[in-house]
């Protein structure tokens, strides 16, 4: 049996770059990082970090925990019976 498999990946040469001497920091090549996560991944049998949805401006934060807001009846919904309507209230909130 082989010690040891080929794993060939493409990255973006920069990338590459710039985890080559993060992990010659501790002493470490990109191999040796590629094995150890790959390892951590069957320890906890699934990726060993945490994904999260990116991170928006404040203004779109704002607006998502207001939507949500409103899905849970905390806030009531403005309605509008038309566009003019709505448009001429959000030229109001700018001012």
């Amino acid at each position: 049996m082989a010690r040891t498999a080929d794993l060939h990946i493409r990255i973006d040469p920069e990338t590459k770059r710039s985890a080559e001497r993060l992990f010659a920091a501790f002493g470490i090549t990109i191999s040796d990082a590629v094995t150890m996560f790959l390892r951590q991944s069957l320890f906890v049998r699934g990726l060993p970090f945490e994904l999260r949805q990116p991170r928006y401006n404040a203004e779109t934060e704002t607006a998502i925990q207001e939507a949500r807001e409103i899905m849970m009846g905390n806030i009531e919904a403005k309605i509008y019976s038309s566009v003019a309507e709505m448009n001429a209230d959000i030229d109001a909130e700018e001012d």
